[in-house]
């Protein structure tokens, strides 16, 4: 997923705005476990999770995520993908995020990055009310139906409109963006002259003996004329040219890095098409999506082996030393397995991922297997939420990402029936 040069499609104001106060409020949501607003509950348990791991380590994670360009403050849609009550639309815009580790008052670790900020954000298809769908209220949590919070929420009695339910942001992450504004090129540039110049100027002094020397000068008024006025002029071009080698090899880098992240385009139309022969509607984006909250989820919590959507042994306990998760931009499909009614993916999931062991804190470009199964005799329903569990023996709702036996009926839940489930993560 990416900039669509050729299809550019800005967001309704609605959205946008829902999209840029779900940013705004990100930072303090992680660091200070402040109400997000317009976040789906799974996103919400995600965060929550996240700030009890930073603050177990005794750390202070502050996000800044501020505005890289004055004249670019519409997020424009990307891919999406729909059923029968709702559709998800990929939406993005570029951004900037600071961020500052602090532990015992002193910065332990701090980046600053240039980003493209990827939410994906979900609405109610037009003409189409799914009332009996089982809905968190945003005032009190409490699991009701979307009929019963628009005709008043039976736990604390507030009423909401659908505008205030949907659309809501259903998953987020950052990558890294290789354009720049024109107010970043130019302080850029300036920065390179500068050093081209006091280079050119120094090396004039070396070659030439005292003639450059700035006492010298006023003696001499041809030298004098070269460096306020031929140094100048002629190092425009010069620092121009050394400042597009500089990007360009900035590039090669970036392309270097990046070859690990190739190869895996056939096994994934391969799956994608495995996949829409049980829902036509499926798309590589939607998996993409909920495999990075299955990965985000078990990481941060306390303990992944009481996850419901968890199935497989204790992960690595290097995994319990991270801090921050961002999804790389790219899940590759190794492998999938027909077998029976089930079917199993090995994917490779780039991410970039901030450690913490004792005092210090570092980044790391991290790269995992992770093995997801899920039936293949039951549709894919696209609003399915770990923290939205119905009890298929008695009824009742319980969050999947704390427990998975029924706390009402003591039987124990097999997600599977319902979603995908995460059967192995580890280092790749």
């Amino acid at each position: 997923m990416g900039y669509n040069f050729f299809q550019i499609k800005e967001v309704s104001d609605v959205f946008n705005r829902k999209l840029f106060e779900f940013r705004a409020s990100l930072g303090m949501a992680i660091n200070k476990q402040k109400t997000i607003p317009f976040a789906d509950k799974d996103i919400t348990s995600l965060l929550e999770l996240q700030h009890d791991r930073i603050v177990d380590k005794g750390l202070e994670l502050d996000y800044d995520i501020y505005i890289r360009d004055e004249n670019n403050k519409k997020f424009i849609a990307g891919s999406n993908w729909r059923d029968a009550h709702y559709e998800s639309t990929v939406c993005f815009n570029s951004c900037g995020i600071k961020r500052t580790v602090k532990k015992d008052g002193k910065i332990r670790y701090s980046d600053d990055k240039k980003s493209v900020v990827y939410e994906t954000i979900t609405d109610v298809v037009n003409g189409v009310h799914p009332d009996n769908d089982p809905y968190y209220c945003p005032g009190c949590g409490g699991v009701s139906t979307v009929a019963a919070l628009q005709n008043g929420c039976p736990y604390c009695g507030s009423r909401f409109q659908m505008d205030d339910l949907f659309p809501k942001i259903t998953s987020y992450y950052f990558m890294d963006d290789p354009g720049m504004t024109k107010k970043e090129f130019l302080s850029g540039y300036l920065k390179v002259y500068g050093i081209c110049f006091a280079s050119i100027y120094l090396l004039a002094c070396i070659l030439n003996g005292d003639t450059f020397l700035p006492g010298n000068l006023i003696h001499n008024p041809l030298s004098l004329l070269g460096v306020l006025i031929g140094l100048p002029l002629s190092n425009i071009v010069f620092s121009y040219i050394m400042y597009g080698y500089f990007l360009f090899m900035k590039m090669i880098v970036k392309v270097i890095a990046s070859a690990g992240k190739m190869g895996t385009a056939g096994s994934r139309r391969k799956f994608e098409s495995r996949m829409k022969r049980i829902s036509p509607e499926f798309s590589y984006e939607y998996f993409t999506s909920k495999a990075q909250s299955l990965i985000k989820m078990a990481i941060f919590s306390e303990n992944e082996k009481e996850l419901a959507f968890y199935d497989g042994k204790a992960l690595d306990p290097k995994m319990k030393d991270i801090i921050d998760l961002n999804y790389g931009g790219v899940l590759g499909c190794k492998s999938f397995i027909d077998n029976g009614n089930y079917v199993t993916v090995v994917t490779k999931a780039f991410f970039d991922v901030l450690y913490a062991t004792g005092d210090k804190v570092y980044y790391k470009s991290q790269v995992f297997s992770a093995t997801f199964r899920r039936r293949t005799d039951i549709p894919v329903n696209f609003n399915f939420s770990m923290t939205r569990i119905a009890c298929p023996s008695c009824g009742a709702s319980f969050d999947a990402t704390k427990i998975k036996t029924c706390p009402y009926c003591e039987n124990k839940y097999d997600i599977i029936t319902d979603d995908w489930v995460l059967v192995e993560l580890k280092y790749n």
